[in-house]
């Protein structure tokens, strides 16, 4: 380690970060490794000034024209050389007083720009004006709608429940009372996960076509009463369109006890639109078919942007279809009579529904595939 470098780094301030070495040897490469050695030093001290009072000391402590570092070197290096080593140390000493300077005004200028900038920075600051926070960014509009008419049911006392999103053929379709040749099992319906063919067919793996399945998981697991509202994501073999998706998203429920009628279906059902749409809005069922309920209704509203009288989002009907619903059909309750759910003593009712359908109506959104493209451009008009 040269003489240099060792007093560079054995001082504890920045007073005693470098003192001026003597040097014994003048050679050419010898004095080229003393200039580098105090020029790191230099740079070194000239980057650590952050004040205009820290750059007085750091300009004295070099530049001092009775004990400065710079008039050190004179004495130390340029006159105690030999006379042969003169036009070589001089050279060099000219040459790092040149650059030291320079290093030692851009000191200065950075100095003198940081108090200013921190005195405007001060000028401007105002501490009784709020925080700045994040955007975090808004609910996609599918689930918020999603949330809203889960919690309009949980207000009503249900609970929520989830379940697999890869189901098997008991689940979906067989504890559903969908019997063996019914179209929904066809693969123009269901996507089947492929490999599956030497399973039994209740084991077969598939993507829910309906978060139905896991009204049976829920019976399974607790016997009655149960009042339980699902959502989730279903998947169906359908053709991407502006009002079809092979993804989209369901909102059922489940309601078993003793003595519940359609009436108690009805009711709940008329309370839920009036609280999603508003207390104007009026209901009617008419008959449909699901092969896990019986008897089995489609519900209409009245429009909730005409009032009933008859536009363009209600095709001049004054009514909306909205969702399906009916009374639990006895052969459901026959795969999970083990567990208090004897259709004799029990019965229950369901619905489901759509929630791109009900959001597209909401926000009056005409292509279902406008949810799933991620435009930031649609996005930001939730926010």
């Amino acid at each position: 380690m040269s003489p240099a470098r060792k007093g560079w780094e054995s001082g504890s301030t920045n007073q005693m970060a470098y003192t001026v070495p003597k040097l014994e040897d003048y050679s050419p490469a010898a004095l080229d490794s003393a200039v580098h050695e105090l020029l790191s030093a230099l740079r070194q001290e000239a980057d650590a000034v952050r004040s205009e009072n820290e750059w007085k000391e750091f300009r004295d402590r070099w530049m001092a024209r009775k004990n400065g570092i710079l008039t050190q070197i004179n004495d130390l290096w340029l006159k105690a050389a030999p006379g042969p080593s003169k036009r070589e140390a001089g050279a060099r000493v000219n040459q790092l007083k040149s650059e030291a300077e320079h290093i030692i005004d851009s000191a200065q200028q950075r100095a003198s720009g940081s108090a200013a900038q921190m005195r405007t920075d001060l000028e401007r600051l105002d501490i009784t004006l709020p925080g700045i926070r994040r955007t975090l960014g808004a609910e996609h509009p599918v689930m918020k709608t999603m949330h809203e008419i889960v919690s309009v049911f949980r207000a009503m006392g249900y609970s929520v429940a989830e379940g697999p999103e890869v189901e098997t053929d008991y689940y979906n379709f067989e504890s559903l009372n969908f019997p063996p040749n019914h179209p929904a099992r066809d693969t123009q319906d269901t996507i089947f996960i492929a490999g599956q063919e030497k399973k039994q067919q209740r084991d077969r793996l598939l993507l829910r076509t309906h978060t139905s399945p896991v009204q049976i998981r829920v019976m399974e697991k607790q016997p009655p009463p149960v009042r339980v509202v699902i959502p989730g994501k279903v998947h169906r073999a359908d053709t991407a369109d502006a009002t079809h998706s092979p993804v989209f998203h369901q909102v059922e429920g489940l309601a078993v006890d003793t003595n519940i009628t359609f009436s108690d279906l009805k009711g709940t059902l008329d309370h839920a639109m009036k609280s999603l749409f508003g207390s104007s809005v009026k209901t009617r069922f008419y008959p449909s078919f699901f092969p896990f309920t019986e008897p089995s209704a489609d519900v209409q509203i009245t429009c909730f942007k005409c009032g009933g009288k008859g536009c363009r989002l209600c095709k001049m009907s004054g009514w909306i279809e909205l969702l399906g619903c009916g009374m639990v059909d006895p052969n459901v309750f026959g795969f999970v009579e083990h567990n208090g759910y004897d259709a004799n003593k029990v019965s229950g009712f369901a619905f489901g529904m759509g929630v791109e359908r009900i959001t597209m109506l909401k926000y009056g959104i005409d292509d279902i595939q406008l949810f799933y493209q991620g435009d930031v451009r649609f996005l930001e008009q939730f926010m």
